[in-house]
């Protein structure tokens, strides 16, 4: 089950058709350039992307504010954190 929270996020990025590594290393160039406390959402259909990112997250230290998945698309809202 997913919790859907209404998200604006500061910015969406959509890798639909890219393949590992592609969403993975596209989304650390983007977290890298927004600033602590906005969010990211990303899109994506590569079935890597999921764990890729997750780690991602973790390792950086950021916050996975929602993942979900609907039909092959997966959707990730992340927040950067000062950890990161």
């Amino acid at each position: 089950m997913v919790i859907r929270v209404n998200r604006t996020p500061n910015k969406t990025l959509d890798y639909i058709g890219l393949y590992c590594p592609e969403p993975v290393f596209k989304t650390r160039i983007e977290l890298d350039k927004i600033t602590v406390g906005e969010t990211l959402e990303i899109i994506a259909d590569d079935p890597a992307a999921e764990e890729d990112i997750k780690n991602l997250v973790k390792w950086t230290g950021y916050e996975l504010l929602e993942l979900s998945k609907e039909d092959n698309v997966l959707r990730f809202f992340i927040k950067k954190c000062k950890g990161g």
